[in-house]
């Protein structure tokens, strides 16, 4: 029997897999629904799209839309070691400070961003060394982009012509401001959780690993949770014991869709699913949140993009160098920017880059582009995961209800016309051939909204399904991330966040389980520093 049995070796199991197992009497047991991380197009950091929609991906998708016109929004999950991390753009972000203080306002202290700065720097092994706000000597590199795109100067500059600052680091004290991006890479590849945390681990004798092995529901006495049923390949369903805790780390679909299973939600919901209720817990599956975002995209005069980076000389300097338009990450350059007055923060992240990128880069143009794509960050629409049936096997029902709040849409509208006055700057403008997308003859406001809600896509930051709070009647887990009412079960993953972050979710998903190591270890919470 194992102490700890952790369900998902992406983001946070990885890192919650090494923190555990540091402690050689502790015997922790990590299981992963997908397969080994060998894939070139995992390692390749320009090659995330080509994991869509293949073995190594959940493939998810949302029910019809009804503000997006009757769409189904495409959500993918990485189904390999790392998770996500090893099929994401790898930028490192953190999001604003105050989105970590609204944490602890909806009853969850300890989450504030004094509190949690610290499990950042912790994680992180940053090729500008250690600072206020920081880490060197961490598992997690994060370093500056190896072969960055020349355009990319052109992009910065026209940001602050359009009135966007510069800011050295967007991951400090301030958000506001354009900046290329750091990213999760060493030497040019991807560095997923499972490379930076999980692979040195497993060097452990009291840390085992199970792939392939998918977990249809958690084990019970009584309100305890003692272990969880799981499926491998042909040898059946089997239960496997954990002493101390059950740790579910299956990310903002699966650990919700994994809860209902086990009988954890509405009683009425379960019922009509067939799943017979065992807790009432209502919030479980609600408070879906991800990052919304369209892109405007433009042929350049620029030969220096990544068109054509699929091509042997490519790839030959990757494989032999780690170096060229196969490092990059797409969107290399990055800006936060409030598109109306009185925003306590960013409700816009800009993502640039050399490309063209469209439906998820499954759309091609045979040319030189540019991309300058809006994300709204902070979205007041709220979704809901919920069961189709009682198979585990069976893919959730899944709403995100985006572009519901006016609020969003006037955000989004507004982040379309800004991309626009920044592609208009005289150091991208003299680049520009056409505009592809949305094309230059939409101008008024409802050629804009109508644009957006056609082509509208989510960015692959879904969170909030177990909501984290001790206060809220809606909250699935408590500030120490216990299942409310229930013992030994937590979830520790981007489905605990109140309230999403405003910028890429990955680093937040590492802090959490790095946060999470310590209360489950029951150590004293690490240092917070004297902010200035």
């Amino acid at each position: 029997m194992h102490d700890y049995v952790i369900v998902g070796a992406g983001s946070a199991g990885c890192v919650l897999a090494n923190r555990l197992s540091e402690d050689p009497s502790t015997r922790v047991l990590l299981l992963e629904a997908g397969g080994r991380d060998r894939s070139l197009n995992i390692q390749i950091p320009a090659a995330f799209p080509k994991q869509f929609h293949t073995k190594l991906d959940w493939d998810y998708a949302t029910v019809p839309e009804p503000h997006v016109d009757g769409r189904s929004l495409y959500i993918p999950r990485g189904k390999s070691l790392g998770g996500s991390s090893s099929m994401n753009a790898m930028l490192y972000v953190r999001g604003s400070p105050l989105d970590y203080d609204a944490w602890e306002a909806q009853g969850a202290p300890g989450w504030d961003f004094r509190s949690v700065l610290p499990y950042f720097l912790r994680s992180e092994d940053n090729v500008r060394g250690a600072s206020q706000y920081h880490g060197s000597g961490g598992p997690l590199r994060v370093s500056e982009q190896r072969s960055p795109r020349p355009m990319n100067r052109r992009f910065l500059a026209a940001c602050a012509a359009a009135g966007v600052r510069p800011i050295a680091d967007y991951n400090g004290p301030e958000q506001d401001g354009a900046s290329p991006f750091q990213v999760t890479q060493r030497n040019g590849r991807r560095f997923s959780a499972a490379d930076a945390f999980l692979r040195p681990a497993l060097k452990r004798p009291n840390l085992t690993l199970a792939a392939r092995a998918t977990v249809v529901g958690v084990e019970f006495e009584h309100d305890r949770a003692i272990g969880v049923r799981v499926r491998r390949g042909r040898r059946g369903e089997e239960v496997v014991r954990a002493a101390r805790e059950v740790l579910l780390c299956g990310g903002a679909i699966n650990s919700p869709q994994l809860l209902l299973l086990s009988g954890i939600g509405a009683a009425d919901e379960l019922r009509a699913a067939g799943v017979a209720p065992r807790h009432e817990l209502p919030g479980v599956g609600r408070n879906l949140q991800d990052h919304p975002f369209v892109t405007l995209i433009w042929e350049v005069t620029d030969t220096r993009t990544l068109y054509g980076a699929e091509k042997p000389r490519a790839l030959a300097e990757w494989l032999l160098r780690r170096s060229g338009p196969l490092s990059s990450t797409v969107a290399e350059v990055v800006a936060f920017v409030r598109t109306r007055g009185g925003l306590p923060a960013a409700d816009i992240q800009f993502h640039m880059g050399a490309a063209y990128y469209e439906d998820h880069g499954a759309e091609s143009y045979g040319g030189h582009c540019m991309v300058i794509a809006p994300v709204l960050v902070s979205p007041r629409a709220r979704g809901q995961v919920w069961l189709r049936s009682a198979e585990p096997e069976a893919k959730p029902a899944i709403i995100t209800n985006s572009l519901s709040a006016p609020q969003d849409v006037d955000s989004m509208v507004a982040g379309m016309r800004l991309a626009r006055e920044i592609a208009a700057q005289a150091p991208l403008q003299e680049i520009v051939l056409k505009e592809l997308k949305p094309g230059a003859g939409r101008v008024e406001r409802d050629e804009l909204e109508a644009d957006l809600r056609r082509r509208l896509m989510l960015i692959y930051h879904p969170v909030g399904t177990a909501r984290m709070s001790d206060t809220e009647p809606d909250a699935v887990v408590d500030s120490q991330l216990r299942v409310h009412g229930l013992q030994a079960l937590r979830v520790v993953d981007a489905s605990i966040m109140p309230l999403i972050t405003r910028g890429n979710t990955n680093a937040p998903t590492m802090m959490i389980a790095e946060r999470g190591a310590d209360l489950i270890r029951a150590r004293a919470p690490a240092a917070a520093p004297s902010l200035q």
